[in-house]
């Protein structure tokens, strides 16, 4: 359920003239029921804009040519960024935009494991979403691996069952072989598919079936979604929008 207390006639039209991923976007929040609660339809459009670019920054990571592996075996463009032992930290003379455009650029140079990829992929989101300026003010200083962000990121993970397009969910694989097979980190892209690094794209089903093949020897256990979902705040980040 969306609800707008100050809604205006320009923002209004806006909303009236949805279409593609963006009227899928809006068609979920509005169906939901969890209640979406915005100052103004601006912050509504914002983050429909802001959920679309999650969903494109995880298809473009998808065929960018960075590579699945653990910390141990990672490796960033040394050009951008310096291995620390939390993770990869961006070098003091490097803009942040263009360290997270490279992932993009020369993914080859790139290799990690799926909850890092989440991370970059809200990343690249908000720096198409944002003003250039103020996304390299926010995020100077970026330390990158696993679930560590900046604070300004402002992602929050939630209970429920209830995702919208743009989200990210979780994967459990309880008898887990690897250890980087213990779970997968997934975007919801809509209409029923994730998009996970490592496994792809696929249904929930499909992304169970390819987890429960990465068990260990005699497991019984199947993998499983959480019931919980991360996604960023987006009202926070709205006051920052490059529109």
């Amino acid at each position: 359920m969306i609800i707008i207390r100050f809604p205006d006639p320009i923002g209004s039209e806006q909303l009236q003239n949805l279409s593609g991923k963006q009227k899928e976007i809006y068609d979920y929040l509005d169906r939901s029921l969890s209640m979406f609660e915005y100052e103004t339809t601006f912050q509504l459009l914002f983050e429909i804009r802001l959920r679309e670019n999650t969903i494109e920054a995880a298809m473009k990571l998808k065929d960018s040519g960075v590579s699945f592996t653990s910390f141990t075996y990672s490796r960033f463009n040394p050009v951008f960024w310096t291995k620390v032992p939390s993770g990869y930290l961006l070098k003091s003379n490097v803009l942040p935009s263009d360290a997270i455009n490279d992932i993009y650029v020369n993914g080859q140079e790139y290799g990690f494991e799926c909850s890092t990829a989440m991370v970059i992929i809200f990343y690249k989101a908000v720096l198409d979403t944002i003003k250039l300026g103020d996304f390299n003010y926010l995020f100077r200083g970026l330390l990158v691996w696993n679930w560590n962000y900046d604070p300004d990121l402002a992602i929050i993970t939630l209970e429920g069952s209830e995702f919208i397009p743009g989200d990210v969910v979780y994967f459990m694989n309880p008898d887990f072989d690897k250890p980087i097979w213990r779970g997968e980190n997934a975007v919801v892209l809509g209409n029923g598919l994730y998009y996970g690094h490592g496994i792809g794209i696929g249904t929930a089903d499909e992304m169970i079936k390819a987890l429960n093949t990465l068990r260990k020897t005699g497991a019984s256990t199947s993998a499983y979604m959480l019931q919980q979902h991360s996604r960023l705040n987006f009202k926070y980040l709205s006051q920052f929008s490059s529109r």
